[in-house]
């Protein structure tokens, strides 16, 4: 196997290929572009080899957690942008939007049996797992599973690292050798493949191929699906193209400010792609090279120690380094641990000193206690808690640096810390356009102590657990013009 491949492709059954099938079929589910994508880079290179078309399947089911008008119109955006993209390509592509739950059912199955080879994305949290594992042993073909997360293969990492330190040095040791091997820019430039593929009649009738057309905009037929409407689409579109215009932005105005003002909520300091890096509209390997040309970096100015440090090791500029520690050393930390350890999602997973004092101080008495009711509308005290909160539930996210604040809040304002790590999760996953992905794992179970150490002095309700508040941060940054864009009507402060 291709070297770039080794690691990053894993078999999801022990099925043959069927070398008479019709097709190759790429069933995308976690990587939902067609540039720097391994999974679809595999496809074509199983229609190379086996001299088949290749038939792109991007399927939305409507029942997943927490499914609403939010997240259904981010990725829609996405589909509709590459089945644009696919259009005059030799590689079919065939979107498929349910319209009730369980409509889709027997779709993969269907196709399956008409495909030389199944080939899926591997991503390690939410449902995906379990669906690709369940959907493996329903299809009588060899299905492989690709990993195209990061610029380091999830395979590479046999442990999870307890800091981002440890996990730092691994990366400064394991990555000059994976930055040889990245994805094709775009897969489909090495496209031979006989003819277009062909789907039987009766697949299209009983699943009618998607008219995006009908799911423009607020229409009739995106009301009609069965999703939670109370979580409102945001402004900003899904999919590559806006993805790629924000890179573009944040390379040319943001970059080298970006150390100081990436802390400022009241500036726009971020690049704003986390949403698309977890829809997969957009690939770490894309952005890290247009970070590089960007610099003019080449290979050789990598530094040969291993040490750990956050800066000087890319020999790239400070708000170059500081942004590639995010996109790289603490976004694939994140999955380090969803691929490494069974129920990352789960109270128990957090080190043991931290659930010690946690469990500790579980029963103290607690300054302000809330419910979800008035978490989840921004209606406690604290003027500058509810303005991130309203800003998580109006835009779908929350500023950087005051999502640390909103989660250690949670934590002072719940009965236990297990119901301030369910209300955490609920309404991050529930509002947040990144939530439900290993790196949003990571910031919630932060605020517990995960990839953290112990701190004193020992406090009420978070013993040693690493304590922030509304003052401290008020005084370290400019917050009022935040507080008032998101007050609102219903804030109490």
């Amino acid at each position: 196997m291709d070297e770039r491949f080794r690691l990053r492709v894993a078999p999801c059954n022990k099925y043959p290929v069927r070398r008479k099938g019709a097709f190759v079929l790429y069933w995308m589910t976690a990587f939902r572009r067609t540039h720097w994508n391994f999974g679809l880079e595999r496809a074509v290179m199983w229609a190379s080899e086996l001299k088949k078309p290749l038939l792109i399947l991007e399927a939305l089911r409507c029942d997943y957690p927490w499914a609403s008008d939010r997240f259904h119109r981010f990725i829609i955006d996405g589909m509709a942008e590459n089945e644009s993209a696919l259009k005059g390509r030799s590689a079919a592509y065939y979107p498929y939007i349910e319209h009730g739950k369980g409509e889709g059912k027997g779709l993969l199955e269907a196709l399956s049996d008409k495909a030389a080879v199944v080939v899926t994305d591997d991503y390690p949290a939410f449902f995906l797992p379990r669906m690709v594992s369940s959907a493996a042993q329903r299809i009588p073909v060899l299905m492989e599973k690709v990993d195209s997360n990061g610029l380091i293969p999830m395979r590479a990492g046999d442990k999870v690292f307890p800091t981002a330190y440890a996990f730092r040095r691994f990366l400064q040791k394991s990555l000059p050798h994976f930055l040889k091997f990245f994805p094709a820019g775009d897969p489909l430039d090495a496209e031979g493949f006989p003819s277009r593929a062909e789907i039987p009649d009766f697949i299209l009738k009983r699943w009618p191929r998607t008219d995006f057309h009908a799911f423009a905009g607020d229409s009739k037929a995106f009301r009609n699906l069965p999703l939670d409407h109370g979580v409102k689409p945001v402004a900003r579109p899904g999919g590559e193209r806006e993805a790629s215009r924000l890179l573009k932005i944040f390379l040319e105005n943001g970059l080298a400010d970006y150390p100081e003002k990436r802390r400022e909520p009241q500036e726009q300091g971020t690049s704003g792609l986390s949403p698309f890096l977890h829809f997969g509209h957009v690939s770490s390997h894309g952005i890290f090279l247009q970070v590089a040309q960007t610099e003019e970096w080449f290979f050789d100015r990598l530094s040969s120690r291993a040490i750990g440090s956050k800066s000087n090791w890319w020999g790239m500029s400070e708000g170059a380094e500081a942004f590639l520690d995010q996109l790289v050393t603490w976004r694939e930390l994140g999955f380090n641990m969803c691929f490494n350890k069974t129920g990352f999602e789960g109270y128990e997973s957090l080190p043991p000193w931290a659930i010690a004092t946690l469990e500790a101080h579980s029963k103290d008495e607690r300054p302000y206690l809330y419910g979800l009711d008035i978490l989840e509308k921004g209606q406690t005290h604290d003027a500058l808690w509810n303005a991130a909160q309203k800003q998580l539930v109006h835009e779908g996210t929350i500023h950087n640096y005051l999502r640390m604040l909103w989660g250690k809040k949670i934590l002072q304002w719940s009965p236990d810390p297990r119901s301030a790590l369910s209300v955490m999760i609920e309404l991050n996953n529930k509002y947040a356009l990144d939530g439900r992905d290993p790196n949003s794992y990571s910031g919630i179970f932060w605020v517990l102590g995960r990839y953290d150490r112990p701190w004193g002095p020992e406090r009420p309700v978070f013993g040693k657990v690493r304590y922030m508040s509304s003052e401290n941060t008020a005084r370290k940054v400019p917050v009022r013009d935040y507080i008032k864009k998101f007050k609102g009507d219903n804030a109490v402060a």
